[in-house]
């Protein structure tokens, strides 16, 4: 094996042999390290050994989507020059194949026999990524815990092991508070702070992005709301079904807002104001690193779209956009790897697992709130690029208390040097050289490489008039903030959020239709009946939790 591990991964390689073939206390060996610190490649080295050491004959992996699984096939090959096949349900018996081979979970239900059967008739590695999807007694658990029963090892990953909704995963064990209670002796961990620390993950900053909305109601009333001070409605109001819910802060921040034509994104509403902070931001960072990428997570594909257009009139170029309704989401999510292009806009394609190192900024808007989703967005940008990265990642995020708490955990978990920024670059780096460049200079004075003109916008102040950068907070000149108030009507307060086509999605609906989301998706592909697929067309997927819920009290 020729690849040269870091040395957290050779520790955790050398504790996860000592734990399943030197003691042989237990089958099970758990890796829970931080999102972009390397617990594929640890995996496969721990799965060459095993088949050097004599001990299995073929590798099962378990991934979230089918991304990654592809992703895993390559790092697999590259690895123990193996090939490694991608398996679904439709494959049928794959013992037969005689190959290693890599699934989604979603794929293991209907793989069930196929995946026992192998287990029985060799001796099997069984790696499981983002394990908290295996939760005991949900179907992707118990289909998992059935299928690899009679695997020789089990290698469980993760870098956010404790479920948000507190279900326990299998295979791991729990104390009576709930929390994981692994052998110390079976379990490797790599926190967040250490991976920093030791210069596997960049730092992250968060920027909360405030902002005042104003909601124009009948009968003259106007609400104001920030992530910081609830609605307070008027009494001879109160009977209004869900007005409550409508001017939620964080339903405020993801609604659209239009010119007067309905049509047009407004360039001075609160997403654009973020979109122009993250604009500014993946600028600054391009001086470091040339191809550096930002990531847009939607919590809807009309907001995705919504957002694009935003990013095209602020930079004047049109990001790539990825979603489950568009052909080849997976091809998208590549192009977009391979390129230099500015930013990507998802809407729950680019989450856990996605390897794209060149990410460095994050525009937080998603559906879900929970902490295990939030971790794992970040994880998507804070990947080092090698040795000489010296970057930082941003996340912008609407600034309000259930994002505030996640992100306090995180950044306590950085040492204090981490958490402070440096400041501005003062230098730029040549991509061709690697000489380090005047911030002014247009072309390297070494090797004559001409550096790109980032968009570059510069906002007045309206107390002074002096001009500032658009990511500033407050006037450089006479120290006026920049806070905005947004004003909205009732009807667009009412336009978009939990409403969906009329249906009020409550939170633990839309994360439990990310999960079956792909798999519904192809089976009704598949199917080829054509009014089925007008149905998924028409349906936004934070539905199908609520629809499977009906059809099955029928």
């Amino acid at each position: 094996m020729n690849l040269q591990l870091r040395p957290w991964q050779q520790q955790a390689l050398h504790k996860a042999i000592a734990w399943l073939v030197q003691k042989r206390l237990d089958r099970h060996f758990l890796i829970n390290a931080a999102p972009g610190a390397g617990k594929t490649l640890a995996a496969c080295a721990i799965a060459q050994t095993l088949i050097e050491l004599g001990e299995i004959d073929r590798v099962i992996v378990v991934a979230p989507r089918s991304e990654i699984v592809s992703q895993w096939a390559d790092d697999f090959r590259r690895v123990t020059g193996r090939h490694m096949g991608k398996v679904t349900a439709r494959d049928g018996d794959i013992g037969e194949l005689g190959i290693d081979v890599c699934a989604t979970w979603a794929a293991i239900q209907g793989l069930q026999p196929e995946l026992q059967a192998v287990c029985r008739a060799a001796r099997v590695l069984v790696i499981c990524d983002e394990h908290h999807h295996a939760a005991i007694e949900a179907a992707w658990g118990d289909s998992a815990d059935s299928a690899f029963t009679d695997a020789s090892f089990v290698l469980v990953l993760s870098g956010t092991p404790i479920r948000s909704d507190g279900a326990q995963s299998i295979w791991l064990a729990y104390d009576d508070a709930g929390a994981i209670d692994q052998p110390e002796e079976g379990t490797y961990t790599l926190t967040y702070g250490d991976a920093v620390d030791l210069g596997y993950c960049r730092p992250v900053t968060f920027h909360r992005h405030q902002g005042l909305f104003s909601v124009d109601l009948e009968g003259g009333h106007t609400i104001r709301v920030s992530g910081h001070q609830k609605a307070a409605i008027p009494a001879d109001l109160a009977r209004i079904p869900g007005l409550q819910t409508a001017l939620d802060f964080y339903r405020l921040a993801r609604t659209p807002q239009y010119e007067r034509d309905g049509r047009t994104p407004l360039l001075t509403g609160y997403q654009a104001t973020m979109l122009e902070w993250g604009s500014a931001k993946l600028t600054d960072l391009r001086h470091r690193m040339p191809d550096a990428g930002g990531l847009v997570i939607a919590p809807s594909i009309e907001m995705a779209e919504y957002m694009v257009d935003l990013i095209e009139q602020i930079e004047g170029e049109k990001p790539l956009l990825v979603h489950s309704q568009l052909a080849h989401p997976e091809s998208r999510i590549r192009a977009f790897r391979n390129t230099d292009k500015r930013w990507l806009v998802s809407v729950a394609m680019v989450s856990e697992g996605v390897d794209i190192k060149r990410l460095r900024v994050l525009v937080y808007l998603p559906n879900a709130l929970t902490e295990l989703a939030f971790r794992q967005a970040i994880g998507r940008v804070v990947r080092t690029a090698g040795h000489d990265d010296d970057t930082r990642a941003y996340v912008l995020m609407p600034s309000f208390e259930t994002f505030e708490t996640f992100a306090r955990r995180v950044e306590n978990e950085m040492s204090l040097a981490a958490r402070v920024p440096s400041g501005e670059p003062k230098t730029k780096r040549c991509p061709a050289c690697a000489r380090e460049c005047a911030l002014g200079e247009r072309c390297c004075a070494e090797c004559g490489h001409e550096f790109p003109v980032g968009p570059q916008r510069l906002k007045p102040c309206g107390e002074c008039g002096a001009l500032n950068p658009v990511s500033a907070t407050a006037c450089h000149a006479c120290g006026a903030s920049f806070a905005q108030n947004f004003t909205l009507t009732l009807d667009e307060a009412l336009r978009t959020g939990a409403i969906v086509r009329g249906m009020d999605i409550d939170e633990s609906e839309v994360v439990a239709a990310e999960e079956i989301a792909p798999a519904v998706r192809n089976l009704i592909l598949r199917s080829g009946d054509s009014k089925l697929v007008k149905i998924l067309q028409t349906l936004p997927d934070e539905s199908w939790a609520r629809l499977r819920k009906i059809l099955v009290a029928q």
